[in-house]
């Protein structure tokens, strides 16, 4: 059932092309596997992808997003046209970054990680010169959400020792609460980049945009399980990448995006728990072909890495350093030992 319904979903979709682009589809690819929204459809001349989302809102919102972005920057695709539920996009390549990074030699990785964050900085401020700010909702921007985030670190005390009374959950919520007056792509894991023939980095899947912070398009970068640089490598990067045009100072700016991280990474680690005891580990290879959570012990330890060192850059969440190096050893041991999670 399953199968025949793809098959009808991309009989759709390739009649749709065709008629829209006054050409014929030679092949369909599924780049994110068949169970993905997109597809990448081979024409005569050059490549599209072409997304049927479950949800069309969401599917004009992105459409909107890229035209908007498009006219003032070149680090995103370009929206070729929606025709009811589909959406047609310039294909940005087939190297996609949580990939094709791991090929480079150190400075190579730097050179890519540079190209990264200075692509976020350009996309947004790209968006400042839209009006983009008016149309696009507020991401987390209830208390509700706010408490599951932060205290989502009780998750972290079965891996490592109880969460320290030091930790004051409260003043975490209140530096959540942050003017939302910066346009975000949200979900900027790095298999949502990808370098085109062309050399450029672009970003893309903006599905679930809107405004922000800021800070946070950056936290998933850094904060991505399978990224490969060091996290204060990347606060260097960051800094020379940094646009004083954000609206933020520079200090306040990163300190904010410790604490967000912090929380961020136990949102990952959450996740790699859950999918490991439901699937057992994955190769470091499936997970960064199919974009897929970091499910490898190794990934679940350097996520933990990357939030002890955020977590250390701020008082509010030092505290809970001392959990995710308990966390991350725990790991490690996994690792060693060849341990399964899925009969836990």
């Amino acid at each position: 059932m399953a199968s025949n319904s793809n098959e009808e979903r991309i009989s759709r979709i390739v009649d749709c092309a065709q008629d829209h682009f006054g050409q014929r589809v030679d092949k369909v690819s599924a780049p994110g596997g068949e169970g993905r929204s997109s597809f990448r459809l081979h024409l005569p001349d050059r490549d599209v992808i072409a997304t049927l989302r479950p949800n069309f809102r969401r599917t004009h919102l992105e459409a909107f997003v890229l035209q908007s972005l498009s006219e003032h920057c070149d680090d995103v695709p370009k929206c070729l046209g929606v025709v009811g539920e589909i959406m047609f996009q310039s294909d940005v390549g087939t190297r996609r970054l949580n990939q094709d990074i791991v090929n480079h030699d150190k400075t190579g990785q730097l050179d890519l990680a540079a190209e990264a964050v200075g692509g976020i900085f350009r996309f947004q401020s790209a968006a400042r010169k839209t009006n983009l700010a008016e149309m696009m909702p507020y991401l987390g921007a209830n208390d509700e959400w706010v408490e599951n985030f932060v205290f989502a670190v009780d998750a972290l005390q079965p891996w490592s020792t109880g969460i320290w009374s030091k930790f004051d959950r409260s003043a975490a919520c209140a530096m959540m609460d942050q003017p939302m007056n910066q346009f975000v792509k949200w979900d900027c894991r790095s298999g949502n980049a990808a370098i085109g023939d062309d050399n450029v980095l672009r970003w893309f899947d903006f599905e679930y945009a809107g405004m922000r912070h800021g800070a946070e398009d950056f936290a998933w970068l850094i904060g991505d399980e399978a990224w490969p640089l060091e996290p204060d490598v990347m606060v260097d990067i960051m800094i020379d990448a940094w646009d004083p045009d954000c609206g933020h100072e520079i200090s306040a700016y990163l300190e904010y995006m410790s604490v967000y991280l912090t929380f961020h990474c136990v949102q990952r680690f959450k996740l790699i728990v859950k999918e490991a005891k439901k699937r057992g580990w994955l190769s470091k290879r499936r997970v960064r072909k199919y974009d897929d959570a970091g499910v490898h012990p190794e990934f679940a330890a350097h996520i933990c890495k990357v939030g002890s060192y955020f977590s250390a850059q701020s008082k509010i969440t030092a505290p809970l350093t001392r959990n995710f190096d308990g966390a991350e050893r725990a790991f490690l041991e996994i690792h060693r030992d060849g341990t399964s999670l899925k009969s836990a």
